[in-house]
């Protein structure tokens, strides 16, 4: 199922199903607030959206009882997330799937949202979007490429392509809003050539990891899988992640890897990245395209989870096209 898109005047309802809203500063939630309103949209927040406990989250039931009151709200035509966090999958036992098929509607966020994301789309069929949150609206340089992708996945129906950004940034926006360091995007990196066409599922790996071997996690059958980690992750432990997923029933169905930016702070390089992949067999026979515009430097596309991509890995040549959102 995909989603009625965004139009001019549409509500959009902020809920928090990991860390709370309270954690964010007030600059940072004024001018996401006021961005939108700028694009047209209503803005409006979920009763528990602030609630805060020693997790920076509110309870299950607060989360559970807010993403079921905007998904049966007829008003509400899309879903932000205010930010992620560490235990969005807790609510996946508690939803009520039927209640989320019978009101589809746009559900936009990544990093821990991965793990509802992609429940969601299992359970339902509901194509579900890996995107910027409320609070990534707040930024105020450097936003311009992550709202054309924004908009082009969720306020139109035409197919497009994911472009390299002309630059990048891997720094701490949320506190130090005019000291903003931008880095020059060298591209995407192809690492096994070839093309193929399929449907997206994927997000954060660790996230997406967690889902393993539970009935919320998407059949891999036909799929091309999007994978970013934050810079809590170092190589190691991307290659355990990795293996993981290849581990996994049916994986040998999938058909190509796409890999988003690494933070700086992860450790990472294109050689280590390439001698990560080149050693699995695995993926020997598959497209992998490296450092594209997702994960946790900005800036992001969005890409829909459920969705259909068409890739092309070649030297100099890499691309990247959303053909179904």
């Amino acid at each position: 199922m995909i989603p009625t898109k965004l139009s001019k005047g549409d509500e959009i309802r902020v809920i928090s199903p990991a860390r709370s809203m309270a954690i964010l500063l007030d600059d940072t939630k004024n001018i996401a607030k006021k961005r939108l309103e700028e694009l047209g949209f209503r803005v409006s927040f979920s009763e528990h959206v602030n609630e805060k406990d020693i997790f920076d989250s509110s309870s299950i039931q607060s989360r559970v009882d807010d993403l079921h009151n905007a998904f049966s709200d007829k008003n509400v035509k899309a879903i932000l997330t205010t930010i992620g966090g560490f235990n969005s999958n807790q609510l996946l036992r508690y939803l009520d799937y039927d209640l989320i098929k019978s009101n589809p509607k746009i559900l936009c966020g990544y990093s821990d949202i991965t793990a509802l994301s992609n429940a969601i789309y299992a359970k339902t069929g509901l194509i579900v979007y890996s995107g910027p949150h409320f609070s990534s609206f707040g930024m105020k340089k450097g936003f311009d490429f992550t709202l054309e992708y924004f908009k082009k996945c969720l306020m139109t129906e035409e197919s497009f392509e994911a472009v390299a950004s002309e630059k990048w940034s891997d720094d701490c926006w949320f506190f130090e809003q005019e000291k903003r360091k931008f880095i020059d995007n060298e591209g995407y990196l192809s690492i096994n050539q070839g093309e193929t066409e399929g449907t997206i599922i994927g997000g954060n790996l660790c996230t997406f990891n967690l889902l393993q071997g539970t009935e919320f996690f998407p059949d891999l059958n036909g799929t091309i899988v999007f994978v970013e980690d934050d810079s809590e992750v170092n190589p190691h432990d991307f290659n355990r992640d990795l293996q993981s997923l290849i581990h996994q029933p049916d994986f040998e169905k999938v058909k190509g890897i796409v890999i988003g930016r690494f933070q700086k702070d992860s450790e990472f390089n294109n050689d280590k990245l390439i001698k990560i992949i080149k050693t699995k067999k695995e993926l020997s026979n598959i497209p992998v395209i490296a450092n594209v515009d997702f994960g946790h430097t900005t800036p992001h596309i969005t890409f829909p989870i459920g969705g259909r991509v068409r890739i092309v890995s070649k030297d100099n040549a890499c691309k990247i096209e959303i053909i179904e959102h």
